[in-house]
């Protein structure tokens, strides 16, 4: 839907907007005049925009293509940026370990990394430093993790 889109819906001005998400009033005015790219932002900073705007981030997400079948977002790269470097870390590891293991090559330590990154996005989660939105994406795309969600077990 886009950021500007979604305050005129609500009728919230930008300066409100900054108030109530921490997020510098230019920030959020250069995002709606285009000066500023909403996807080249911090997780977090959508995250907070969101939170404000009690909408996910994928609606904040102007340029955002969705897939017809499933109406997700084709790419949810932004649930990378801005991760805590400790949890890059891992990902990186994890990352690694998966191209070693897919190219057929005995890699001993696989399981140390998953480990440690399950822990990680976990502590993250936990902590606040990553929404619940980035760690499942994280535990889908790099733990190859399904998630189950309530409205599809029933």
């Amino acid at each position: 839907m886009g950021l500007q889109r979604l305050l005129a819906q609500k009728g919230i001005t930008k300066y409100y907007l900054s108030k109530i998400s921490g997020i510098p009033k230019t920030t959020i005015a250069d995002i709606c005049a285009g000066r500023s790219d909403i996807g080249r932002c911090s997780a977090m900073t959508v995250q907070l925009l969101a939170r404000a705007l009690d909408c996910t981030m994928e609606e904040i997400l102007e340029e955002a293509a969705y897939d017809d079948e499933t109406g997700l977002p084709l790419s949810q790269g932004y649930l990378e940026c801005g991760l805590p470097d400790f949890l890059a870390a891992s990902v990186d590891n994890m990352r690694t370990a998966w191209e070693r293991i897919d190219r057929g090559e005995k890699y001993l330590r696989w399981d140390c990394d998953y480990c440690t990154l399950q822990s990680d996005i976990n502590n993250a989660e936990v902590n606040q430093l990553i929404s619940s939105e980035q760690a499942w994406y994280l535990r889908e795309k790099y733990l190859r993790i399904e998630r189950i969600r309530s409205d599809e077990s029933d």
